[in-house]
Parts: structure tokens; C-alpha cells; sequence
């Protein structure tokens, strides 16, 4: 069993008890909150997302969210964003107009473009990553491993030391970034199936 305590940042956007099921499920205790008390005790801190880009940002700041963000990655805790929490991560996105984000990492969020009619937009089901370089969280899930993505967007980092996977859909996008205390991917380990809670474990041991 993990000691782990794992605060799951609650901004009214994404399925947040599946991502609390799922750290359960590898033996953490995980809190849905939204109290930045909470958020600092906690061990390890995750910003989950389902929905667009600036009514995360809206949200996050209207419950006074964002500064509990910086502020646990500020002081080396293990974060984890998920899916649209590794986009809130980025300077700015271009869905829906112009939104500015977290800026914690420096680049953007861009839609996908294809004239390929067999690309269907967004990006749905599973498909696999490949390693740009060594990661603590993928300690034991293989190269090629299929994940879970339900995304039209995608995150182009400025600074490309930080990609840690990339996955095929018709270009070649960052799937994974990591740097430091900060991991964050673009796929849903909660809904992943084996790897993905291989991916939860490993982050819960991560300090």
C-alpha cells in the first residue's frame, strides 16, 4: 500500500472520480477537493480536465485554484496533469479563440489539422506513445504501450527537452511531458487499463 495522499484539484470540469477510483485501486488515498489547505498537505497533486480550455482557466481562477497550482509545483511536490490539465499547463491555446494558461511551461495549445477524411477529429481510443527519453512514472510499461485519448488539441512546447512521449494520428504530437516534479499527459492513465495504472503507482511512489 502506498502512503501516498493524493489531492485530485476539483474545478467543476472532468470525471474526477474515475480518476480517484483509480489511485484507490493501486492503494492511495485520493480527496476530490478544492481547498487549497487540502491541496497542501497532500503528497502528491493532480489537475485532471475534461472540457475547454478557457472555461478550465475561468474556473480554476474563480476558485482561486491557479495559485495552488503554481504553488505546489513551486515547492518540488509530484504533480500530474491529465488530459486538459497538461494543457492548462502551457502559455496559451488557440481553442475557441485566444486563451492565455497557467504558464507554467512555455508553448501552446494547437487543434489538429488533416486533410486525411479518415481522421476523425478528436482523437478517440487507443493508440500508442513512444519514449522520447526516460521517465520515472513509465518505470515498466513498455515502449509502444497503447493508452487511452479523447482530445482534439494537442500542446507544442517551446522547449522540447521537456517531451518525455510523442504519439502517430496523423502528425506526430507530445503525448507526455515531464520536467522535474512535474509529469503531465496528454491520454487518460485512469482509463488505460493495465499501463495506465502502472503510470498512477509509479507517480504515487514518486517524490
Amino acid at each position: 500500500m502506498s502512503r501516498a495522499t493524493i489531492a485530485i484539484i476539483d474545478y467543476d470540469m472532468g470525471n474526477l472520480r474515475s480518476v480517484q477510483k483509480a489511485f484507490e485501486a493501486v492503494g492511495c488515498s485520493a480527496t476530490i477537493t478544492r481547498s487549497p489547505q487540502v491541496i497542501d498537505d497532500a503528497t502528491h497533486v493532480v489537475l485532471p480536465g475534461v472540457g475547454a480550455f478557457g472555461d478550465c482557466m475561468d474556473n480554476l481562477e474563480r476558485y482561486g485554484l491557479s495559485s495552488s497550482v503554481r504553488t505546489t509545483i513551486a515547492k518540488g511536490k509530484p504533480f500530474l496533469g491529465i488530459c486538459l490539465g497538461l494543457q492548462l499547463l502551457f502559455t496559451d491555446s488557440e481553442e475557441f479563440g485566444a486563451h492565455h494558461g497557467l504558464g507554467i511551461l512555455d508553448g501552446r495549445v494547437v487543434k489538429f489539422r488533416s486533410t486525411d477524411t479518415r481522421m476523425k477529429i478528436p482523437h478517440m481510443g487507443w493508440n500508442q506513445i513512444r519514449f522520447s527519453k526516460q521517465i520515472p512514472l513509465l518505470e515498466g510499461v513498455p515502449e509502444g504501450a497503447y493508452v487511452y485519448f479523447v482530445h482534439s488539441y494537442y500542446v507544442e512546447p517551446r522547449d522540447e527537452t521537456i517531451v518525455g512521449t510523442t504519439t502517430d494520428y496523423g502528425t506526430t504530437f507530445v503525448s507526455g511531458i515531464w520536467r522535474e516534479n512535474v509529469f503531465a499527459c496528454q491520454f487518460h492513465p485512469e482509463k488505460s487499463q493495465r499501463w495506465g495504472m502502472r503510470i498512477l503507482e509509479n507517480f504515487s511512489r514518486f517524490s
